[in-house]
């Protein structure tokens, strides 16, 4: 993505030099102990260092910069107080810990969310300042009481801190772990509430509206939630107060070392995008996640202009975007579609949807499960529910898709986003393991479309049929149509000839049939290599099996886990038709290794796994031998 401005730059958006009365830029002190040292006269400057160099760095690699540029205040006190390494300072999400990071020894974020370089998340790989990787939201209060609890058990001194947005506190398990918190007497756990009114889009639910009356002094200090709850509040605090925030940390470490209260919850109130115009001024996400973008040139050597808002627009169509166009034509057509979404409405496609017909998208919150089981319900009372995740969250609500949605047969359509390898977002965000889950569900019907105008058919096809159903894709541009050679009962032939003797057959789930055309049409021709996209995933057809079994050989290729998946699938419902008499063909299944893989970019990790043209041309070779 890029961004460019298209009118001029007004003086009030520029961030303060000290020639216009700013601060004066302080360098980034290399260990939090030379924060420490720094008098609290110079932290403006270095709040406006650390926002300079967040926007330079982010220009280049892209990342999150909107929520980073909100903590950088917090960041700085939160070094200034908390002893890290020992005193764990747990982020939630992990994409915040930008600044963390910066103040830990990685001031320039080298190679930020490239192969080898720093991770968009923490990573213990890089520095014991980093608890735990928790890119999935609402984990850090029972990670940092957890800790707690660990230290209090071993008799060891200090405190520990979860850094948790308003938008994570609406997931379970985080409210979960204050239920829990509260009632432990004599924890030294400090959950810093980080409240910026965001998860992508604003906060939704009861929570949020709590949170407005606490900013707005409706409602006070000792008559909301916490308080009830029994833990000890402090705030609402400016979260871009130097002064406020270190007299409130250090207010919040007295009630933590008090043996007689339980878990202390200090409310920061922060701008998410501070001190970037093009950044608070985008009313979408104030730049919650950016590719790279173009910065303006500067009028003093040391001045970032941000400029108007920004233009961002794709180069090519995404895959996102032409999922919601097929869901807002699903609900044009049906009255009874409803969507949903787990506080990511724009990044799962769903805007169309809810700027025409607002009533029909529901956002439940940084809540997975409750998607699921809300779609559930939806379901049960007649409605046409669409879930819209990414594929990496689908993980979260395992337990509600098999056993409230697939064990009740409910008629639900989850649409799966950034499916697959990802890239520069590392493990945790892959997108690997939803078809080894699909696998294991009764019932669910599961579509990997190959390129955009299946993917258009797909969501009509999951929205019409009766009972759970499932659409993947990947992320990014949608690639050139892989047009079939002709249809038969067990898929689209995309290479090869179906009539005559086959030598190996490919079947390729999803978004890589293009590559596996290009390895079949490398082949020197002696041999039919036959390429078959299967259209619907699972279940498995018995047209497929048939024609499987008429092979020499099957490779299966996936954009998951191998050992997992469909492809395993496919494998075993072939072992089951075998006999001594018919044995079963060799089946290879290609897919993504077992393991937790880096940040790289998508087509060097396919290249990596096999997964490319050569990697599957090398497979065809080897299972002919």
């Amino acid at each position: 993505m890029s961004t460019t401005r298209e009118h001029p730059v007004q003086e009030a958006s520029v961030l303060p030099s000290a020639e216009m009365g700013g601060p004066r830029a302080v360098e980034i002190p290399a260990t939090p102990a030379d924060l420490r040292a720094l008098p609290a006269t110079a932290l403006p400057g270095l709040a406006r260092t650390l926002r300079r160099r967040l926007v330079e760095i982010t220009s280049r690699s892209g990342g999150h910069l909107g929520p980073n540029l909100g903590v950088v205040e917090l960041t700085i006190a939160l070094h200034r107080e908390i002893r890290s390494p020992h005193e764990a300072i747990v982020f939630d999400t992990g994409h915040q810990a930008y600044v963390h990071k910066m103040l830990t020894g990685r001031a320039d974020l080298p190679g930020l969310r490239t192969a080898g370089g720093v991770s968009g998340y923490p990573d213990r790989g890089e520095s014991a300042h980093d608890v735990v990787e928790n890119s999935h939201a609402s984990g850090s209060i029972a990670w940092a009481h957890g800790i707690d609890r660990a230290h209090r058990l071993a008799g060891e001194e200090g405190v520990s801190v979860a850094v948790i947005g308003d938008g994570a506190l609406t997931g379970g398990v985080g409210l979960e772990a204050l239920n829990v918190l509260a009632s432990d007497t004599g924890s030294r756990t400090i959950v810093v509430l980080n409240d910026n009114t965001r998860s992508y889009a604003p906060t939704v639910g009861g929570l949020a509206h709590h949170l407005e009356e606490l900013r707005e002094g409706v409602v006070t200090a000792g008559a909301e939630v916490f308080t009830s709850l029994g833990l000890t509040y402090l705030g609402p605090v400016d979260g871009h107060d130097h002064v406020a925030l270190a007299q409130a940390l250090e207010l919040a470490r007295e009630a933590a070392e008090d043996p007689s209260r339980s878990g202390v919850l200090l409310h920061v109130v922060t701008r998410k995008g501070a001190g970037f115009a093009r950044a608070e001024d985008d009313a979408t996400d104030h730049w919650h996640a950016t590719g790279p973008f173009e910065l303006e040139p500067a009028r003093e050597p040391d001045v970032v202009l941000p400029g108007d808002a920004p233009v961002r627009a794709e180069t090519a169509e995404t895959w996102t975007a032409r999922v919601g166009a097929a869901i807002l034509d699903a609900a044009r057509a049906d009255d009874r579609v409803v969507a949903l979404s787990a506080a990511m409405v724009d990044p799962v496609g769903l805007t169309p949807l809810q700027r025409e017909m607002p009533s029909r998208v529901i956002d439940v919150g940084i809540a997975e499960q409750l998607a699921l089981d809300t779609a559930s319900g939806l379901s049960r009372g007649g409605a046409k529910p669409i879930v819209g995740l990414y594929a990496t969250f689908l993980n979260r609500a395992f337990d509600q898709l098999l056993l409230d949605v697939a064990l009740h047969g409910e008629d639900v359509t989850i649409t799966l986003d950034r499916a697959g390898v990802t890239g520069d977002d590392g493990p945790s965000h892959h997108g690997i393991w939803d078809l080894s889950v699909a696998a294991q569900i009764p019932g669910l019907q599961v579509w990997a479309p190959r390129d955009a105008a299946r993917l258009d058919a797909a969501v009509a096809s999951a929205v019409a049929v009766e009972g759970p159903s499932l659409v993947r894709y990947p992320k990014g541009a949608c690639p050139p149509e892989v047009p079939a050679l002709v249809a038969v009962p067990a898929g689209d032939v995309l290479a090869g000839d179906v009539e005559a003797p086959i030598d190996v057959l490919v079947l390729s789930i999803g978004a890589l049939a293009d590559r596996a055309v290009e390895a079949a049409r490398v082949d020197d021709g002696s041999r039919n290599i036959v390429v078959l996209d299967p259209v619907r995933a699972l279940p498995i057809a018995p047209p497929l099996l048939d024609l499987a079994a008429r092979a020499r050989a099957v490779v299966t290729l996936e954009d998951g886990v191998g050992s997992r998946g469909i492809g395993t699938a496919i494998a075993q419902a072939l072992g089951e038709r075998a006999t001594v008499s018919a044995p079963t063909p060799p089946v290879r299944t290609l897919g993504v290794a077992q393991e937790f893989i880096p940040q790289a970019k998508r087509g060097a990790i396919l290249a990596d796994q096999g997964l490319d043209a050569a990697g599957i041309s090398r497979a065809i070779d080897a299972i002919l031998q």
